[in-house]
């Protein structure tokens, strides 16, 4: 499928938070439950990326929300373990938090838009009009 400048922006910006959640988690203390935690999170975060890269590489309309769905749902588990560390009391960012909620509202957004379509489908197309005024925190600390 082509590439457009939208989905490099999200593949972008999806890398972008899988860096930024490996870093704040180098900050985490050495306990046990921290490091279950920091394994779950760091595993599912830098999934959103690389399912988003492979969902752009996608042949077929079929392959596309294969690879969306697994990316929503590797935001979602993302977003679960960075509130489990927040009501734990380990400091996450409110900004790591803010950005994986709205990379689930956009995979959610462009999975419907997928889903809807007949025929073949643009996921350039669909992931444009998800993220139409959306700006990351991450990069622009």
């Amino acid at each position: 499928m082509e590439n457009s400048h939208a989905a490099e922006r999200l593949r972008r910006r999806t890398k972008d938070f899988a860096l930024a959640v490996v870093l704040s988690t180098r900050t985490l203390p050495r306990t046990r439950e921290c490091d279950v935690i920091a394994k779950q999170v760091l595993r599912s975060a830098l999934s959103v990326a690389a399912n988003y890269r492979a969902a752009c590489r996608c042949r077929s309309r079929a392959e596309f929300i294969s690879k969306i769905n697994l990316t929503l749902e590797e935001s979602d588990e993302t977003l679960f373990w960075l509130e489990a560390l927040e009501d734990l009391g380990f400091g996450v960012t409110e900004i790591l938090q803010t950005e994986c909620k709205e990379l689930v509202r956009i995979f959610a957004a462009s999975l419907r838009t997928g889903r809807r379509r007949a025929g073949s489908i643009r996921t350039e197309r669909d992931i444009s009009a998800a993220i139409t005024n959306h700006k990351s925190q991450i990069a622009n600390r």
